[in-house]
């Protein structure tokens, strides 16, 4: 059972050794709960959560040491941002929620939504959780190094919560982790067990730290999830890139959560 609040809550959830800055707008509407991206804050979604309006109930947080309150953790794993999401909606009082989740965060949605049937109302994958296998070891080092050569200058934009109290190689493990999961056989087995309504909004071009086509080729991989889960369906492609689709083509975002609010309200 959902718990409805009147007004909107702002404040921080401890959780674990750590603490997550957390926005609920109330309100009797749907519950949604929007993951962000690896590295991103919950800022990101506004744009996306105007577009919905006030009759839908937004749950917005910082994962951890992300942002500008979110506390700093000895644990940064993959597993851990995945039991994150059923902190916030407990500590809300939601039982079940649409989850929207942009590149990191698409992941986490959907392995939430394929673990969490009974719960999940649906998804919106922004992005991210497509099926592929580009981690490599000559990719596990360009890795390391790019974060390794950004990390002069991340400490600096810290204060403004544009980058997260992470070290570099924190930041390198996590992206890895992310690569590893991406696999055709771990993600793809993730997504087959899928039974709530997904729909996917994708992106064009690169995305930070890509080459070429390499991007469009991971996209690619999510043709043999639609021919084999009929609950998963591509909701939109769009002309913006990989970092700025949550800022050019939100409205698509906002569709496709009116879309598989539809289906849940239609019993699909």
């Amino acid at each position: 059972m959902t718990t409805s609040t009147s007004s909107t809550w702002t404040g921080m959830l401890p959780v674990d050794d750590t603490a997550l800055a957390v926005t609920d707008t109330g309100g009797p509407g749907i519950p949604v709960i929007y993951l962000n991206g690896q590295f991103a804050t919950q800022g990101y979604w506004r744009r996306v959560i105007a577009d919905l309006g006030t009759g839908w109930r937004h749950i917005t947080y910082d994962e951890r040491a992300r942002g500008r309150k979110s506390k700093r953790s000895a644990d940064y794993s993959f597993e851990a941002a995945v039991r994150d999401v059923d902190a916030v909606l407990a500590a809300r009082g939601v039982h079940r929620a649409l989850l929207v989740g942009w590149s990191y965060g698409a992941f986490v949605g959907a392995h939430w939504a394929s673990r969490h049937p009974e719960r999940a109302l649906g998804a919106v994958l922004v992005d991210g959780a497509q099926p592929y296998d580009w981690l490599d070891e000559a990719m596990e080092r360009r890795i390391r190094t790019m974060f390794r050569r950004m990390g002069w200058f991340l400490p600096l934009l810290r204060p403004t919560g544009l980058t997260p109290r992470m070290t570099a190689d924190q930041m390198a493990d996590s992206n890895i982790e992310l690569g590893k999961l991406g696999r055709e056989r771990e993600l793809g087995a993730v997504l087959d067990a899928v039974t709530v309504p997904v729909r996917y909004v994708l992106a064009s071009g690169t995305s930070f730290g890509s080459k070429g086509d390499e991007q469009e080729r991971i996209r690619a991989g999510l043709d043999q999830v639609f021919e084999r889960n009929p609950n998963i369906r591509l909701s939109a492609k769009v002309a913006s890139n990989h970092g700025a689709i949550l800022r050019k083509d939100f409205h698509a975002v906002a569709e496709a959560v009116r879309e598989v609010a539809a289906l849940d309200r239609a019993g699909c």
